[in-house]
């Protein structure tokens, strides 16, 4: 399989187009993955629908019933996934191809097209200059366009607010839910990671990708250069080469206490760079899972 690099996804127009691209490039790739069976405790049949796996027909049910019935298992059963992307101003930052932005829609949408396809219930929080948008979660075909939709019309504003994030989420979702969350999680706030984590003691299934731009990893810049804040008025002029050695070190800071946090709190947590073939992150993502479950 050919991955999609960050170029080639450039090149394709709108978010449906790269998500359903990476869909598909998903799919291919778990086809050919020793790690793509189901759980074994079985829950229930439902009705087949195109593109469900062929390989879970249950053939004495067909044999009974005269129709086409495919076995579900327990960790397939009601999942209700909620989507969550991070539209602050810093998302918009570019230094290649792909805003952080443009990668988390296209992640976002890829989900919703798998989600939906083995008829889960997939709804979309986004967090932007404006507050608050929220689809409520479907399972329905005609639901899917709806999320794609929504994530095409998404613009870079305002500040990250992971706090606003937590609180939100947990009046929303009263029930037990897939949340999985598409953030830099630049967030100045004392604690604000720990209170989205908060979600999983409340029994949400959590999954946290924080997508960064290459530029924010490895820094670059050797001229004076002027940064401007992509969230407030902030500007700060500095000798680019002599501040590089602590920035690396205060990034790499950042980075392995927000995977510590992750661990601790039990949640799934995955960094993506913005230049990576994106049906290879959820493809890491989705093998990890499923090994989790075995």
């Amino acid at each position: 399989m050919a991955l999609l690099d960050a170029v080639t996804i450039a090149k394709l127009a709108g978010v449906k187009v790269r998500a359903r691209a990476v869909m598909e490039g998903v799919l291919s790739g778990l086809h050919k993955s020793p790690h793509q069976g189901q759980s074994v405790e079985f829950a229930e049949h439902k009705e087949y629908a195109p593109g469900d796996e062929l390989r879970h027909l249950d053939w004495k049910a067909y044999a009974k019933f005269d129709r086409f019935y495919v076995k579900r298992f327990e960790h397939e059963t009601d999942l209700r996934a909620v989507l969550v992307v991070d539209a602050s101003g810093s998302m918009g930052y570019r230094s290649g191809t792909l805003s952080k932005l443009e990668v988390a829609t296209t992640l976002a949408g890829a989900l919703s097209y798998l989600l939906v396809r083995q008829q889960d219930a997939a709804g979309l929080s986004v967090l932007g200059g404006n507050g608050w948008s929220d689809i409520p979660p479907r399972s329905a075909a005609g639901h899917l366009m709806a999320l794609l939709e929504a994530l095409e019309q998404l613009e870079p504003k305002g500040s990250t607010q992971l706090h606003d994030a937590a609180d939100h989420l947990a009046e929303r979702l009263p029930r037990r839910a897939m949340v999985v969350v598409f953030s830099d999680l630049f967030d100045d706030a004392p604690d604000a990671l720990r209170r989205l984590l908060q979600l999983r003691a409340r029994k949400h299934d959590v999954a946290i990708f924080q997508i960064l731009d290459p530029a924010e990893l490895e820094f670059p810049f050797d001229d004076p250069t002027l940064f401007l804040s992509m969230e407030d008025d902030r500007r700060l002029e500095v000798n680019a080469r002599e501040i590089r050695e602590s920035y690396l070190e205060e990034v790499g800071n950042f980075l392995a206490q927000t995977k510590a946090l992750c661990a601790e709190a039990d949640v799934d947590y995955q960094l993506v760079r913005t230049d990576e073939p994106l049906d290879a992150v959820l493809l890491q993502f989705l093998s990890r899972r499923q090994g989790r479950r075995r």
